[in-house]
């Protein structure tokens, strides 16, 4: 895994990117690939590459060309069927001088142009520079594993794989995007192309965009979800034809890396499968990595050690307390590069440290699955909730709930009945689409009465974009369920769970996350899975669980489905509170930044105190959001607006180095 970053001149107006300021951009993200770096430059572009080596060590140095250097490549990521695209090259009649995936992706290019990506199964941020055509081409994987954002302005375009490589950059202005903000308060993340930054693009996962050397510009969309249901004769095939999938997706993501593998393992399912299948695809010592923590309510350690055990792994936990969460938030903000709205993240950034500390660089998760194959519980509220909309008088019907939740059973009449209210929204707007979103949405949409005067008018004068008016014409076609995945891999798996819990928690410490759950094929075999076969009743991930019978152990396969959660508010409020939070809560702090109302965020900070204070210590959830949400904006602010955040802590010297403007030293 690696980074990107670039200038690029789509006129002759501009005098060729400079050296330093290249240097500088490819600084900022040296994190994402400290073993190398590359540069190359002509007089309309400048691409620089951080390298993680992970393929080809020897010679898979970037950037990288073609045979007579007419195109040039730097890429982030990983083709794991590089092999057999590089075979059906061979047989066309395409030579070959490394053995890295980079160089395939320069062939694939010259031989099927932009549908070559559309033939790729890997995670992947790239561009690509025709120096016949004078054209640039960009290009993301189906979910957006990789990120890239993009800048335009004045005839320019500049690229990179974070944020804080565009603001390496002295003149490229620093503001926050209202509209991104507004979308982060409500879907969790803003979403593609919107970012957090005015003037700021983010690619949309599964597309290409093609700068064109007259200054035009095209954006071609080669992937989305789709859910086309497949004809099985019975359940048991099905699952027999997922096992192979899951398996093959997984020795993929083992065997093709010339160094080992690990796997992470949270307790849940996934993981495990993951990590079972990992185990199987290559002899010799195997690592797995676990989250402990100091509260019981968060750990899953039992399950955890259970696995290891099962599959004979050398593992290694990292054990988190409240006061460490508080004490890396900073970091973890610096490199999520956007607000969130749970302290989640934290934990991984840990454990990705440990990771990079006992000297593996790729690790397997099993991220991907709950949305794959209807696990969350996002999914059975709303099929609940579609059954009630029937009856929405109902006394019996809302009783289901029962099934998800025993605790409610137990509950006081009123704390139920403010659930099952809560539930109850919307159930006249059953067949409108965001149906199963709306209740999650409408908790983090009121965070929105935190926003200032000035936002909230910003927004009223210009509102986010309504993300619902970009579905599909067939979304309509789909099943309930399939329109619930649609939007949450969309909106929470690629614009938040797969960036600020995924790539970056990861590659903060240089470390290359790898998904089997998301391989194109699985990804297209389970969208074409009935729905029965995903949710059958409340039953979550039926068929994966038919796929772990008899080898992953009982206990966890049955056990209740715990999400991966971590101490939100209580971890910034507590006794050990840095001082950095008071500092950003301060009325100062907060005018300053403009973007939260100061007496709401000064009641709500106080409100969370006082809970912190009290024998229970318990938080709502729009409370928790909330403050960490407010917390994480300000810190945003302070980092990236008011200072130049991440910006170089070491000058890197290019040890790959093409200058076509003029010889240079470097």
């Amino acid at each position: 895994m690696c980074g990107i970053a670039g200038i690029v001149n789509l006129t002759d107006r501009h005098d060729p990117p400079s050296v330093d300021l290249l240097r500088s951009m490819v600084s900022a993200i040296q994190h994402r690939g400290p073993d190398e770096y590359g540069l190359f430059r002509d007089h309309r572009v400048g691409m620089g590459h951080a390298r993680l080596s992970i393929i080809d060590i020897s010679t898979g140095q970037q950037p990288l060309s073609n045979a007579d250097d007419t195109l040039w490549i730097v890429f982030n990521g990983e083709i794991f069927n590089f092999i057999e695209l590089r075979e059906e090259l061979e047989k066309i009649g395409y030579t070959f001088r490394t053995h890295s995936d980079t160089e395939v992706i320069v062939h694939a290019y010259e031989a099927w142009g932009v549908d070559c990506f559309s033939r790729f199964n890997g995670q992947w941020a790239l561009a690509l520079w025709d120096t016949v055509e004078n054209t640039l081409i960009l290009s993301r994987d189906r979910i957006g594993v990789r990120p890239l954002y993009v800048r335009e302005h004045d005839g320019r375009v500049w690229f990179a794989s974070e944020v804080k490589a565009i603001f390496a950059d002295p003149s490229v202005p620093r503001e926050i995007d209202v509209q991104g903000l507004a979308q982060t308060f409500m879907y969790w993340a803003s979403i593609a192309p919107t970012s957090l930054y005015k003037g700021i693009e983010e690619l949309r996962p599964g597309s290409t965009r093609m700068y064109n050397g007259d200054g035009s510009r095209k954006d071609i969309q080669y992937w989305r979800p789709s859910y086309n249901e497949t004809r099985f004769s019975s359940v048991g095939e099905a699952t027999e034809a997922l096992r192979d999938k899951l398996k093959r997706a997984t020795q993929l993501r083992v065997l093709r890396s010339d160094v080992p593998v690990g796997s992470y393992l949270s307790g849940g399912l996934d993981s495990s499968l993951t990590a079972r299948f990992g185990r199987e695809a290559k002899e010799g010592t195997f690592q797995t990595f676990s989250i402990r923590f100091e509260d019981p309510e968060f750990d899953e350690t039992e399950y955890q050690r259970a696995m290891a055990r099962t599959i004979d792994s050398n593992h290694q936990e990292v054990l988190v307390r409240k006061s460490d969460i508080a004490r890396v938030f900073p970091d973890v903000v610096r490199h999520t590069e956007r607000p969130i709205l749970r302290t989640a993240p934290a934990p991984l950034y840990l454990l990705s440290r440990l990771v990079r500390d006992t000297g593996i660089k790729a690790v397997l998760t099993g991220e991907g699955a709950d949305e794959m194959l209807g696990g969350y519980d996002l999914f059975r509220e709303a099929k609940i909730r579609m059954f009630w909309s029937h009856q929405p008088g109902s006394h019996i019907r809302p009783l289901l709930f029962d099934r998800l939740y025993p605790y409610l059973a137990r509950s006081p009449q009123q704390a139920k009945g403010m659930a099952l209210e809560f539930w109850k929204r919307g159930l006249d707007r059953a067949d409108q689409p965001g149906f199963s979103h709306e209740p999650r949405w409408s908790t983090t949409g009121s965070l929105g009465r935190f926003f200032s005067a000035e936002a909230r008018h910003l927004l009223k004068s210009a509102p986010p974009p309504n993300y619902l008016e970009t579905l599909p014409l067939e979304f309509h076609r789909w099943d309930p369920l399939a329109q619930a995945q649609f939007i949450e891999v969309e909106t929470l798996l690629s614009s938040y769970l797969i960036s600020s819990q995924g790539d970056r928690m990861l590659m903060a410490h240089s470390v290359e996350g790898r998904f089997p759950f998301l391989d194109a094929d699985v990804m297209d075999f389970c969208n074409g899975l009935p729905a029965q076969y995903k949710l059958n009743g409340l039953n979550e991930k039926f068929i994966l669980k038919k796929v772990a019978d008899g080898i992953i152990p009982d206990q966890i396969i049955n056990r209740p489905k715990q999400p991966y959660r971590a101490p939100d508010a209580i971890a910034f409020v507590g006794t050990e509170a840095p001082e950095y939070v008071d500092e950003l809560f301060a009325d100062s702090a907060l005018r300053s930044a403009g973007l939260f109302d100061v007496e709401a965020v000064r009641g709500l900070y106080a409100k969370c105190k006082d809970r912190a204070a009290s024998p229970e210590a318990v938080f709502s959830n729009t409370d928790n959001m909330g403050l960490v949400g407010i917390l994480s904006t300000q810190l945003v602010v302070d980092q990236f607006i008011n200072h130049n955040g991440g910006v170089p802590g070491k000058r890197i010297e290019f040890t790959t180095f093409i200058d076509r403007v003029h010889t240079s030293t470097h």
